[in-house]
């Protein structure tokens, strides 16, 4: 509550440039596995254009990034709305990113476990190479943070993620996306 009230300026403000740039909301809701794999809303400032096509031909997701939202995710801004999530139980400040619903059913059983602990806005794998990494990497980072979770290691990914942050360390992944869709592994990909 004391962070919501603290950084509601900026969330106006925020707010404010989003609807001021681009038509549409300016919340970005989406369904996402939590805890135990248990679905749930994340709130996040919407950092994208409405619009999916320009002259029939589908946009990518780096083509639909406005520059607000550009700014916004490079300042990690568009994360704030999650305090309500956090606020509400269902996320945590430290713990695995909560990825799409969709990629539950590609998940092995050891992909599986990063549900076993609730999932938060920045983790061990965003401290390490955020967007920067493949999935293979991400969720053994993710696994190993269930392994040893600890409050003291929960303090190091605080302080790795504000220098994250401000050095704008991995946000993109390449220059044509933000990170690829997962699509799981094969017995052929190992």
């Amino acid at each position: 509550m004391i962070l919501i009230v603290l950084l509601s300026p900026i969330m106006v403000l925020a707010a404010i440039a989003i609807k001021i740039e681009s038509k549409g909301p300016v919340l970005f809701k989406q369904k996402r596995p939590g805890k135990d794999a248990k679905i749930f809303t994340i709130y996040k400032f919407r950092t994208m254009k409405v619009e999916t096509e320009k002259d029939g031909k589908p946009l990518s997701d780096m083509e639909r990034i406005t520059k607000v939202g550009a700014f916004l995710r490079k300042m990690s801004i568009d994360e704030l709305p999650q305090l309500f999530n956090i606020l509400r139980g269902e996320m945590s400040f430290i713990g695995p990113r909560p990825l799409l619903v969709q990629y539950l059913e590609y998940y092995s059983p050891e992909q599986m476990r990063r549900h076993e602990v609730t999932p938060g806005i920045s983790g061990w794998a965003q401290v390490n190479g955020r967007n920067a990494i493949s999935w293979e990497e991400k969720f053994e980072l993710d696994v190993w943070y269930v392994d040893n979770q600890s409050f003291f290691l929960d303090l190091k990914i605080l302080w790795l993620t504000i220098y994250n942050v401000l050095s704008r360390r991995g946000i993109n992944n390449s220059q044509d996306d933000t990170m690829p869709v997962f699509i799981g592994r094969t017995e052929e990909s190992d």
